[in-house]
């Protein structure tokens, strides 16, 4: 059945009673509890097991060794522990690993850059230095024009995103700045932003349909003999970039600081003739390499046949070492079988933890896991999925199932108010946030709630960065989170109910039209896969 979805009223309900039955239940005698407390907040491993897989072992993209190393990694930590692990595949993935890049504008002065490689992106020549001008690409008024200029290019270093106005973060700018600074420095990044694009857009050729406009581009700018690519993803936060993939197939592609792009760009505008020498170290394997899931798991005793499953993914992207998104969360699911394992060895429920290859090129991973396992899928009591870096739980959503409140109420009720005084309840829920592993779950539809910490910080700082390291976890928040998780998994292999998959209606988006029910798509299993 589908029903209105009703917001308010729950949410205020399920919050006031939720902390005075906790508080009750913190109290009580329950053993379990105690114990997990005991492991998770005294004796916690986060710290430990953080620092191997996000300093030792580093970044995890898909294809590369960092990821297997990681996959090796757990499925040991589990044996350690005497918890049983398994390896699945799932498909494969384009093989590649990065060695060092180094930048240097060397006229008309010589300054370091700051550079990523993007992924899976050629290297130089040899893995060698390559020196040339920096160029921008002027706005070309038609297709004879084109291709004079792209005749220019051979052996040149093309920037080819907008630069920005001003590098500062813009809440910072808003505080101190006049309103008229404000607006005109945001009427300027408009302006560029509209002349930048109009630029590229010149390169594309005739006819070339829209969804592969940007990549025709790139293959001009590889075809016409460039050294290297430039661009600017920045985040809006100071020193911080998004880094993802490269375009390219013979060209290095690397992003720049938005300082040290800024400043290429306004030389190379003004014909102040700046010249960059590059070394970019990278191998690709020529086919691809496997893909995996790790998947741990404490048997049920009574209902073997039913499933609670905890949920993260296990691969990042490589501008950083993956610590919030999502070391974090690995280690929250890690930490959170530890301690089931001690307190709560012979679960009612089959506890499995699903450690998901694949998230950052749309949740491969977990996707193939459901549509190989439609068993688990049908069992399913709940997962929790954990996906947005550090600080404390603060929002636990129904994701649209309408009786799936009450379930949620009874378990953050057995967990102490000193872990459930920042959570708040969202019933049934707008289902936000569907770009994680969790909707591989919610569109058969079988529940899974998002453990959701603040947002805004993470977005601007963290999230797919260049910024995205071990010191920017807040340890006592994951130790909490992977403590809660470990409770709240208990609560739920033990719950006498089966967690209701009645749908609601969801609210409308925001400009009115409905919001659909959330569907599932085919996992891509390879990267040639289409």
């Amino acid at each position: 059945m589908r029903h209105q979805n009703r917001l308010l009223l729950p949410v205020l309900f399920c919050v006031l009673s939720v902390g005075t039955a906790a508080a009750q239940t913190f109290r009580s005698p329950d053993p379990v509890i105690r114990r997990m407390w005991q492991l998770g907040m005294e004796q916690s491993q986060t710290e430990t097991l953080a620092q191997v897989l996000i300093d030792s072992i580093g970044p995890r993209l898909s294809g590369t060794p960092g990821f297997q190393s990681a996959v090796e990694w757990l499925e040991r930590k589990y044996r350690e522990w005497g918890i049983t692990v398994r390896r699945e595949r799932y498909g494969t993935w384009r093989g590649w690993q990065q060695g060092a890049v180094h930048m240097q504008m060397i006229a008309p002065r010589v300054q370091n850059l700051e550079v990523e490689l993007l992924a899976w992106s050629p290297g130089t020549p040899g893995n060698r230095p390559v020196e040339g001008e920096v160029v921008v690409i002027p706005r070309l008024a038609n297709a004879a024009a084109a291709r004079q200029w792209l005749g220019t290019v051979r052996g040149k270093f093309v920037l080819v995103s907008a630069p920005e106005i001003m590098c500062r973060a813009p809440q910072e700018l808003e505080r101190y700045a006049r309103a008229a600074t404000v607006r005109r420095i945001d009427s300027l990044r408009t302006e560029t932003e509209r002349a930048s694009l109009a630029a590229f857009r010149s390169l594309i050729p005739d006819g070339t349909p829209q969804q592969n406009a940007g990549r025709a581009v790139y293959t001009r700018l590889d075809s016409a003999g460039v050294i290297g690519i430039g661009t600017l993803t920045w985040s809006g936060g100071w020193g911080v970039n998004k880094i993802f993939s490269a375009q390219t197939t013979r060209a290095p592609a690397v992003d720049l600081s938005c300082e040290d792009y800024g400043l290429l760009y306004r030389m190379a505008s003004k014909n102040q003739a700046p010249r960059i020498r590059l070394t970019a170290e990278s191998q690709s394997t020529p086919a691809e390499v496997p893909m995996f899931n790790v998947v741990a798991e404490l048997k049920g005793t009574e209902l073997p046949n039913e499933y609670v499953v905890l949920s993260a993914h296990l691969d990042s992207w490589h501008g950083a070492t993956g610590a919030t998104d999502n070391g974090t969360g690995t280690i929250t699911m890690l930490e959170a079988m530890r301690i089931l394992k001690e307190a709560y060895p012979r679960p009612r429920r089959t506890i499995l933890v699903g450690h998901w290859g694949g998230e950052e090129q749309g949740i491969i991973g977990s996707q193939s896991f459901a549509e190989d396992h439609p068993d688990i899928i049908e069992g399913l009591q709940v997962a929790f999925n954990q996906d947005n870096g550090t600080w404390r739980v603060e929002i636990l959503e129904a994701q649209g199932f309408l009786k799936a409140g009450a379930n949620l109420a009874r378990w953050v009720a057995q967990i102490p108010t000193e872990m459930t005084d920042s959570v708040k309840l969202q019933v049934p829920g707008p289902q936000a946030n569907q770009g994680s592993d969790h909707t591989s779950f919610i569109c058969r539809p079988a529940p899974a709630f998002r453990l959701q910490s603040s947002y805004t910080e993470y977005r601007q700082y963290t999230w797919h960065t260049n910024r995205d390291t071990y010191d920017k976890i807040v340890f006592d928040d994951l130790k909490n989170n992977a403590t809660m998780a470990a409770m709240l998994v208990y609560a739920a292999s033990e719950d006498r109910e089966r967690v209701p998959r009645d749908q609601s209606i969801l609210p409308p988006r925001p400009n009115g039209e409905p919001r659909p029910w959330i569907g599932c798509g085919k996992a891509r299993r390879s990267f040639a896969q289409p």
